[in-house]
């Protein structure tokens, strides 16, 4: 089974309303806009996606919706999370039956394994998903780290498991994933989780980004990927100052869903920002906040920049 992307994938944003009901009507419309636009691919149901305050008949139901108004035109990888191995199979297999082209699966969260279990965990996912099967290292969340040696292990053992998404705060990580599991196995893809360490990722020979700030913004990271490509890294550089100012989001709300959400309704899509409780859309002070990074970003634009 063949899957390989690279470039800008976009966590999307799930819409709901003010009733905490999925939005088809805005969902479609964010669709609609990322596939007009550079990106590469999506993902679905991702932690940027709200997926942990989501029932799976809820998450079945959003990404059957998802895939069919992608109908095709770009990969959609749907994320398959849970503290259950029987549960991630029965999501990998019904996104198959949906025809998304990957699954990513986080890690189990809450209860702590070792590293065998883990393997365990995920060999028995990639043998029984139909898909492609993504890992998606998020320590700061799940309370684990995938080390090198177990994601390594398990890109040998394991031709179903395609790659990883690693949302460290550590380049030497992903690093170490380029150099020694990619190294091994070329065909291994390596995304990083912060938008930041893109071009790094793609200089070092990673496969791009899955970046939470493409969903309102998405010129920039794919300008940075167009960029790179071309090597054009004077547009990069400028391309890199304007991202760095977006940064802030991210510390600026915590959980910063309904922030994202915000930051798509002000660069000019009618959506709800409703975040699932707990989280909650943004009040009025963050949302200050949060018009004083986009108008900075604005402002930072220069001729040089490519569209």
């Amino acid at each position: 089974m063949v899957f390989h992307i690279q470039g800008v994938i976009p966590p999307v944003m799930t819409i709901f309303d003010e009733r905490e009901q999925f939005d088809p009507q805005g969902m479609g419309r964010l669709i609609d806009r990322l596939l007009a636009s550079e990106v590469d691919g999506f993902l679905f149901l991702g932690s940027a996606g709200e997926f942990a305050a989501l029932g799976h008949e809820r998450r079945k139901a959003i990404a059957e919706f998802c895939v069919g108004r992608v109908a095709g035109k770009k990969p959609a990888i749907i994320g398959a999370a849970s503290c259950a191995t029987r549960e991630v199979i029965d999501l990998a297999r019904h996104a198959g039956g949906i025809g998304a082209d990957a699954v990513m699966v986080v890690n189990p969260y809450y209860t702590r394994f070792s590293e065998e279990r883990l393997y365990q965990h995920y060999r028995r996912i990639a043998e029984d998903s139909p898909l492609p099967v993504l890992l998606y290292n998020f320590p700061a969340l799940t309370g684990h780290d995938l080390s090198i040696e177990l994601v390594g292990r398990l890109a040998a053992d394991c031709p179903n498991i395609v790659g990883i998404k690693d949302t460290v705060d550590c380049m030497s990580h992903i690093r170490r994933l380029i150099l020694e599991v990619k190294g091994a196995r070329p065909d291994f893809m390596v995304f990083t989780g912060y938008d930041e360490y893109m071009l790094d990722t793609l200089m070092i020979g990673g496969d791009g980004a899955i970046p939470a700030t493409s969903n309102f913004a998405p010129e920039i990271t794919c300008g940075i990927y167009r960029a790179f490509r071309e090597r054009d890294f004077d547009a990069a550089q400028n391309l890199l100052k304007r991202l760095a100012i977006l940064q802030r989001i991210y510390s600026t709300d915590v959980p910063f869903t309904g922030l994202i959400k915000e930051a798509i309704r002000l660069t000019g899509l009618d959506i709800s920002t409703t975040a699932l409780s707990p989280a909650l859309a943004p009040d009025e002070a963050t949302r200050a906040r949060l018009a004083e990074i986009l108008a900075r970003f604005q402002s930072s634009r220069v001729p040089e920049d490519r569209r």
